[in-house]
């Protein structure tokens, strides 16, 4: 008998909701499991991972899992870490690097997924447009959100997007890498260990 998660995964997996505005059409990426006791939830797929239907399998990937202090085995295992952007496809390429995340995605199926992760004990939230959905539309600019980490810590962590863009934003900020990100480590090592018993 085919559960309720895994018709819901199916049907994620094969929308085409947004066809006709996705340059290079619709290819979904997401990894989940109902067991999932860390949340990443980002902007939208790049090219590289539209291409090979890998989340997080560029530059930022490795820049997210070296904060995470995990291999590519543990970020890759949905039964540990569920990916879920908010944007599920390629949205293609502005002016300044990839466009947002179509909004009809988060519409459509975020809330239906997010419940079918009973597990999480921690959420890392990337970029303005997760945030957005994870602490509700705010003033704060992401310096501000990010420095006030403490505020929404054990549970939630509004980070910087990990892509080789914000280099001079940590360039800028090098008490988030100094600070924050042993914490982060060493909360990210405390949900894991759970897992394992």
């Amino acid at each position: 008998m085919v559960s309720r998660f895994s018709r819901l995964l199916a049907e994620v997996e094969s929308c085409a909701l947004c066809s006709e505005h996705l340059p290079l059409g619709p290819r979904p990426v997401v990894q989940m499991h109902p067991e999932a006791r860390i949340l990443i939830a980002g902007q939208a797929p790049g090219k590289r991972v539209h291409d090979t239907g890998v989340p997080f399998n560029d530059p930022s990937g490795d820049r997210l899992r070296d904060w995470m202090g995990i291999s590519k085995d543990v970020f890759y295992d949905a039964k540990q870490i569920a990916l879920l952007p908010m944007g599920f496809c390629y949205p293609g390429t502005g002016k300044s690097g990839d466009l947002p995340p179509r909004r009809e995605c988060a519409l459509r199926w975020r809330e239906q997924l997010l419940a079918e992760l009973p597990n999480i004990e921690l959420t890392l939230v990337l970029g303005k447009y997760a945030q957005n959905y994870h602490f509700g539309k705010t003033n704060l600019s992401l310096t501000t959100l990010v420095s006030e980490w403490k505020n929404h810590w054990p549970e939630k962590v509004p980070l910087p997007h990990p892509s080789p863009r914000n280099n001079i934003w940590l360039k800028k900020n090098p008490w988030f890498e100094k600070e924050l990100i042993p914490r982060l480590q060493t909360r990210v090592d405390e949900v894991l260990s759970k897992s394992e018993n």
